[in-house]
């Protein structure tokens, strides 16, 4: 009989509960980043070197861009953002009164896009959208990720949770799966980190572009064999509440630099 080993691989939910691996899931939140070679840390820490800063100088010029009337994201927030509350952007998605319901930093600057400049509405995770988002979680970037979790949010957060959890697909897969208990471990020739956001909208050297959370969440499922959420959708927007409260204390980074 051969001698079972355990490689730093991917392992069925059933063979680490029967060896008492449950205990995989990880103590306290890691950003990414410290997943990455050292030469894609390089690049991220180099404003030079980043190649998603290029998003956020087209961020910038959108931002100050006369929308349909006449006024612009800049008029509000100052050319640069410089009016804009770094600790309150580090809090999306966050609960909105009128609504009722969470938006996430993206669905927020879109709405004030129609509603505030008059403009046409955009594609949730259109390169446009995502290099507005770029330009301002940049703001706030260096400040702690601070997602509510009580309170109004709760509920959102908690259909967030169940989300994450939730099996799909023909491999029967879930985030927490690969998230939870196998951080740090090979996924064939990749590393897989915690799922952390705190550096998204990213940019990812795999494709050469700036990828927002949710469509990275959309990739993930397709990995799963699985139909993705709808981008911009209220149970997407709870599953951004969650995995972004995961990574609560992290500082942000976007734009980072990811595989």
């Amino acid at each position: 009989m051969k001698k079972l080993t355990l490689s730093k691989t991917l392992i069925g939910t059933a063979l680490a509960t029967a060896l008492g691996l449950t205990t995989l899931a990880f103590a306290e939140p890691k950003s990414g980043y410290e997943f990455m070679k050292a030469e894609t840390r390089e690049m991220q820490d180099d404003e030079f070197l980043n190649p998603g800063m290029a998003a956020v100088e087209k961020g910038a010029e959108m931002f100050n861009t006369a929308g349909a009337n006449g006024k612009t994201c800049g008029g509000c927030h100052g050319e640069e953002g410089e009016e804009l509350d770094a600790k309150h952007l580090a809090t999306y998605p966050a609960f909105d009164a009128k609504l009722g319901k969470p938006l996430t930093l993206q669905q927020r600057i879109l709405k004030c896009w129609t509603d505030n400049l008059g403009n046409k509405p955009m594609k949730y995770d259109s390169a446009e959208a995502l290099d507005l988002e770029v330009f301002v979680r940049n703001r706030a970037h260096g400040e702690a990720v601070n997602v509510q979790t009580d309170g109004p949010m709760k509920p959102f957060w908690e259909k967030g949770k169940e989300i994450y959890h939730t099996r799909a697909g023909q491999l029967d897969m879930s985030c927490n799966l690969c998230h939870d208990f196998y951080s740090g471990l090979n996924l064939r020739a990749q590393t897989l980190s915690q799922g952390q956001t705190n550096g998204f909208p990213t940019y990812r050297l795999k494709n050469g572009r700036i990828n927002g959370a949710q469509s990275r969440f959309s990739g993930c499922y397709s990995q799963f064999r699985a139909d993705g959420l709808t981008k911009g959708g209220d149970d997407y927007t709870a599953l951004e509440t969650y995995v972004n409260s995961r990574g609560n204390g992290l500082k942000i980074e976007t734009p980072s630099v990811r595989f």
